[in-house]
């Protein structure tokens, strides 16, 4: 017997709304990360981007637990010499409050061109509004 592979133009991806308020972030990007990579399907496939679409709201309201408010760093490279920036949690969270979960759920992807495609199927907003309301998405509960 042979294992199906679903043709590219028959996959059906379909849109989930997810509310992110009182939700602890590394719980949260895991469940975000399964259906952006399409684990949940029968016809997952790893070098296949099968995934759906996921709209998270109230980004600005997520939890982290202990003390990784302040514990918690994040870092970049300017590109030039000694150009090492952190960040803490708290301060990513004032500046851009998206950043958090998207950084998260980046880490929970595969580092290659499928990665970067599922992660275009990401849509985060600070607030509870969205404009994607004409993809009548389904409402997730994680």
């Amino acid at each position: 017997m042979k294992t199906y592979l679903a043709p590219v133009n028959e996959i059906e991806k379909k849109w989930y709304l997810v509310d992110a308020e009182n939700k602890v972030l590394g719980r949260l990007a895991s469940e975000i990360a399964n259906r952006l990579r399409g684990k949940h399907k029968p016809t997952f496939c790893d070098f296949i981007d099968n995934g759906d679409f996921v709209i998270v709201t109230n980004a600005d309201k997520i939890k982290l637990t202990g003390n990784k408010w302040n514990d918690k760093m994040y870092y970049r490279h300017t590109g030039f010499m000694g150009g090492l920036k952190e960040a803490s949690a708290k301060d990513l969270m004032a500046k851009h409050p998206t950043d958090l979960l998207i950084h998260a759920v980046k880490g929970m992807l595969p580092k290659n061109k499928l990665g970067a495609a599922q992660l275009k199927k990401l849509k985060v907003y600070a607030g509870s509004e969205h404009p994607h309301a004409a993809q009548q998405p389904a409402v997730l509960d994680i």
